[in-house]
């Protein structure tokens, strides 16, 4: 089974994700820190030295890289990895795609925690910061609704996510699952 995670910056793939992991014995890997370990510096460093273009570049080798050379997994992915170079369909043809939509006020509560360390909003400012996940989330929305399930992530629990999980697995044709 491989399970990708995806969703705006601070939505929690991360701690879903591990937790996912943990309760279904699958490894878990997190492709920004996959993409800094092989770099060897943060992502903050990637952004400021080669810009986002060379930064996508790696999300998507790193991407592929693991799919290919791993049977089963739960990854967690960045917040832009299903909006460039069609890694949507990659990730939907090799697994199951889960979008944790979680709401632009918990969004911006965590952000705001967090904007130093995530190069995309550092510089902006906590007054600018909903209006900026506002018109991102607009951006990436038309990928993300592709994923194969759809999760409010406020409104989950481990056990319900994986009965989804388990229900889409046991009945491929049906495409979304709200919860």
């Amino acid at each position: 089974m491989k399970i990708f995670l995806i969703g705006f910056m601070g939505s929690g793939k991360t701690h879903w994700g591990q937790r996912l992991a943990k309760k279904l014995e699958l490894p878990f890997y997190d492709l920004d820190s996959l993409i800094v370990e092989k770099e060897s510096r943060s992502v903050a460093d990637i952004f400021a030295d080669q810009g986002e273009e060379y930064f996508r570049f790696l999300e998507k080798e790193t991407l592929e890289s693991v799919t290919e050379q791993q049977e089963s997994f739960i990854l967690s992915c960045g917040g832009g990895t299903p909006c460039f170079f069609n890694n949507i369909e990659f990730m939907k043809k090799s697994g199951k795609v889960i979008w944790l939509n979680t709401s632009v006020d918990v969004l911006r509560q965590r952000l705001q925690r967090e904007r130093l360390s995530r190069p995309l909003i550092a510089e902006i400012t906590e007054d600018d910061l909903q209006r900026y996940i506002i018109r991102k989330l607009s951006e990436r929305r038309m990928y993300y609704q592709q994923a194969d399930v759809t999760v409010s992530e406020e409104n989950t629990n481990l056990d319900e996510l994986i009965q989804i999980l388990l229900r889409n697995e046991q009945e491929p044709d049906r495409l979304k699952e709200e919860l």
